[in-house]
């Protein structure tokens, strides 16, 4: 049976069809409009594993794949193999194969060739089938089932099993070539990966007390953020709590309310985190981690002790023991607000990130508006206990107290506005100063409260540059990437429409701007890495490249040598239908595809197609000499690559001599396709 494929095959095989779908096949890709020779123009991963084969080893051979013949490959199948693929039909055989490692294993070989839309065969596909174990078994069993029942049994079951896969194969081939892959596909990479948390300090080998913790451990940080949530719980209820302990609700004076869970819990955790501290190491001033309980309880004394003593003294716990607080040391939880200061130096190294900034000048600017609105509402509360003659209440308490039909009596100590529409009638002034010049609703109209409401202006035009200064930054930065994005585009068209630059040569012109965008997001490595001196770039530069660097071709290079390699290595990207290197172009660099897939053509033939892994170039020796392309080298996907310049390679060499016999000696063999080679490469000789 004929399958009929669209040709040129690779314009429409991207590498994941050539390697996902049918990994585990055991397959490889023929030309048939090479007579004799039909070389192998691609290999699975699977037909690599089961041979033990490199894929530079089988690209070009024969697909006939004499060179896993031996001594006990019978000749009649051998010949029966060229026969079909000479007269391009189907085969199905059982023959005995050699691996690599020369151990043996029967194999069900299945020969298929394909036509394109003109009838003509292009390729021929050759796949292969372990049956070792099966064959073992039926050794077993042969006197038991006779010759012909197990004859028949092999050539029916097992060849159609063998058959299904192979057709399997093809119809994932032939599915897709069918639809051709738009230009436009849209690439999902993710720029940014999740980093590794690193402590701030690193400590090797050292020993430590089990009851002494790091400074930077997983369990500090914890409790740090425990610790922030309660410092940020203190900071909205202490202020409420000073200043609206004297409101009456309901026209009765209300005693003092007994501490919630949520104020004893942050008292023992205050008390708590003080006992840590007095645990925990520290960085001294010549950048070591101190792990000496003395000197960290010196430290911890000199330092914030005192403060955390202060924000730590446990009134609510006294209290909730009906232990009598003189009602003025309620006034001490004040100190706790302090706490906040120890937080500045640990925000600070989150300010490189936009939404950390974001998040917190808007948590800032919540809070000062929440101790405004306290002070306010106190200021209006004093205001209303001093005014004890008929003066006129012009107070803005008492105003509201006139709007709401709430007024104040006995004394101006019962009555009034409950402390619910208080607060919120003290954030509203707030919020309306600080974010403008007020509504004027809410007015001050004694002069204590117009002396406040003017210190309350200045604060707001500072808060309103500082905050939302930020943001508008923020937001510039979030969107500079866009408008040089943006920027590059409008210049890249601009220089399109003076030049006429015709519109096939445009499209692809603009394709390669938008795919190398979405790839790097517009970012100039080279540029970025030149201020770095030469030891800290080249160790950048073996990261980059390490998936070329750890190829078997250098595994015997020293890192000296690496290093010096690593630096005259250079990244490139094509995108479908461009080519990389036309024929009988100058040869300047040895190319590594990362990602992709890309195909080797010939006079509209196609030689290879090439995936991930594949090592594309020429054998380079010590002369400095040129050498033209023999092929062409067309993307069929979008590709990543990484080259090596051969100028920089040659002077490597010439530095590492007793490395650069070994390249020599090892590239030949390594090169997928070798660009530099006007034949074939010859077939390993047989077992």
């Amino acid at each position: 049976m004929l399958f009929y494929l669209s040709y040129p095959l690779p314009l429409f095989l991207p590498c994941e069809y050539l390697c996902f779908p049918f990994l585990d096949s055991n397959f490889v890709l023929g030309n048939a409009q090479l007579p004799h020779s039909y070389p192998v123009v691609y290999c699975s991963d699977g037909f690599c594993e089961l041979t033990g084969f490199a894929r530079a080893e089988v690209m070009q051979r024969s697909c006939a794949c004499t060179f896993l013949y031996g001594t006990h490959t019978g000749e009649q199948i051998q010949h029966c193999i060229q026969k079909a693929l000479n007269d391009k039909q189907e085969l199905k055989a059982e023959l005995l194969l050699y691996k690599k490692s020369g151990s043996q294993f029967w194999c069900l070989l299945d020969v298929v060739p394909i036509k394109n839309e003109k009838g003509e065969v292009v390729l021929f596909l050759v796949s292969f089938k372990d049956i070792t174990d099966a064959k073992t078994r039926m050794t077993e069993s042969w006197k038991e089932t006779g010759r012909e029942e197990q004859h028949n049994r092999l050539t029916g079951k097992g060849f159609n099993a063998n058959r299904r896969r192979s057709r399997a194969v093809l119809y994932h081939l032939s599915g897709h070539l069918q639809r051709q892959n738009r230009a436009n596909a849209k690439l999902g990479k993710g720029v940014f990966g999740e980093k590794p948390r690193v402590p701030e300090y690193k400590v090797v080998s050292m020993r430590k007390s089990p009851f002494i913790l790091l400074h930077y451990g997983p369990f500090k940080a914890c409790w740090d953020c425990l610790i922030l949530l309660a410092t940020l719980y203190v900071a909205v209820t202490v202020p409420y709590s000073v200043c609206f302990s004297s409101a009456k609700e309901e026209g009765t004076p209300s005693p003092r309310s007994p501490p919630s869970a949520c104020d004893l819990a942050v008292e023992i955790l205050f008390i708590l985190d003080i006992i840590l501290n007095f645990r925990t190491t520290f960085v001294s001033q010549s950048g070591q981690v101190v792990f000496s309980s003395r000197l960290i309880f010196i430290h911890y004394i000199r330092t914030w002790f005192l403060l955390d003593l202060l924000a730590a003294l446990p009134v609510d716990l006294l209290y909730s023991f009906k232990v009598n607080i003189y009602f003025g040391a309620h006034l001490l939880k004040t100190v706790r607000l302090l706490r906040l200061l120890r937080l500045l130096p640990r925000l600070d190294r989150y300010s490189q990130y936009s939404a950390v900034v974001l998040s917190l000048l808007m948590v800032v600017f919540a809070l000062l508006a929440h101790w405004v609105a306290c002070i306010w509402y106190f200021i209006g509360q004093q205001e209303i206990e001093s005014n004890q003659s008929e003066v006129p209440e012009i107070g803005w308490l008492q105003e509201l107290a006139r709007r709401l039909e709430t007024p104040y009596y006995m004394g101006r100590k019962i009555g009034g506005p409950s402390s619910r529409s208080s607060y919120i009638t003290s954030l509203y002034f707030a919020l309306s100063s600080l974010t403008s010049v007020g509504f004027g609703n809410v007015s001050a109209n004694t002069d204590t409260e117009k002396i406040f409401s003017i210190c309350i202006m200045l604060i707001g035009a500072l808060m309103h540059a500082l905050v939302f200064g930020n943001v508008t930054a923020i937001i510039q930065r979030l969107y500079a990437r866009r408008f040089l994005y943006h920027s590059r585009t409008r210049d890249l068209r601009d220089y399109i429409r003076i030049h006429g630059i015709p519109k096939p040569l445009k499209q692809r012109m603009l394709e390669y701007v938008q795919t190398t965008w979405a790839v790097n997001n517009g970012i100039d490595t080279n540029e970025l890495l030149h201020s770095l001196p030469d030891e800290l770039r080249a160790d950048i530069a073996m990261h980059l490249n390490k998936d070329l660097l750890q190829m078997p071709l250098f595994a015997l290079a020293s890192r000296g040598c690496l290093r010096s390699l690593s630096l005259n290595i250079k990244p490139s990207f094509c995108t479908p239908g461009e080519y990389l290197i036309r024929q009988g172009d100058a040869l300047e660099s040895l190319y590594c595809v990362c990602s992709g897939s890309m195909e080797v053509l010939k006079d509209g033939v196609v030689l290879a197609i090439l995936g991930k892994g594949d090592l594309i170039g020429c054998e380079v020796s010590c002369e400095d000499s040129v050498i033209k392309a023999n092929a062409d080298v067309k993307a069929l996907t979008y590709c990543d690559l990484q080259g090596i310049s051969l100028k920089g390679l040659r002077d490597t060499l010439s530095l590492y001599p007793e490395y650069a016999h070994k390249f020599t000696g090892q590239i030949v063999h390594q090169l997928s396709y070798n660009l530099g080679s006007s034949r074939c490469e010859p077939e390993v000789s047989e077992r």
